[in-house]
């Protein structure tokens, strides 16, 4: 089975919120074709960020596919919200309090792609029955415990993205790994070598003096793969 050319996509929590619309635009520049969007309720996790309307504001200033990330405690009623914003990748939690298999085929239903999301804390294992039932081709692995940004990288999901990648290569299904958590250039070469194919980054990119420089860094790392 052939891998998938590793992704970038630079999360919009550590991002300007002030000119959310100009940082799009960098990321374009750069050669970003993906964008992590973070959605927390203030209930899943401890934080509050934004909704679908910051989503609709931006779709138009920007071609890059939004993979958003649901913090919800109850995924399933804001599916449709997302969706009609924009959303091109919704994410969900698996320790969420929604079926998990009726929050999959919501999403399918409005021809989105969708992705089951893990904590540091929850074994990988339970997300493999939707990954063959439900025909699930994407997973997100947390490498922090979801809710704030700057968070240092945890070395247990390392093992969990083996784990998955062996999965899929056992049963011959194209799964795309992503990893959002204490992401940064110094780490991204190990978590890609455990079987990731997408990688989340935040701070690491937009705290970085030269948010461009860094974003070449990645990419050079991914070509020396």
């Amino acid at each position: 089975m052939i891998r998938m050319k590793p992704i970038l996509a630079p999360s919009m929590l550590a991002a300007d919120f002030s000119k959310l619309g100009e940082e799009l635009k960098m990321l374009e520049n750069a050669g970003v074709t993906h964008v992590h969007i973070d959605v927390m309720d203030g209930h899943f996790v401890p934080n509050i960020t934004i909704g679908p309307a910051v989503v609709r504001a931006l779709r138009p200033v920007s071609g890059l596919v939004f993979d958003v990330h649901l913090m919800l405690k109850q995924p399933l009623r804001y599916i449709s919200p997302f969706a009609q914003a924009g959303a091109d990748v919704i994410s969900f939690h698996i320790e969420a309090d929604d079926d998990a298999a009726d929050v999959i085929e919501e999403i399918k239903s409005f021809g989105k792609r969708p992705a089951i999301t893990i904590n540091p804390d929850t074994d990988a294992e339970r997300i493999l029955p939707y990954i063959k039932r439900c025909g699930l081709d994407m997973v997100l692995v947390m490498s922090v415990y979801p809710g704030f940004g700057g968070q240092r990288f945890m070395e247990n999901a390392l093992p969990k993205v083996q784990m998955l990648r062996r999965f899929a290569e056992d049963n011959d299904i194209n799964l795309n790994i992503e990893v959002d958590g204490g992401v940064n250039i110094s780490n991204v070469t190990q978590i890609l070598g455990a079987g990731a194919d997408m990688i989340v980054a935040g701070t690491d990119i937009f705290n970085h003096l030269n948010p461009v420089e860094r974003i070449r860094e990645y990419q050079s790392a991914f070509r020396s793969l």
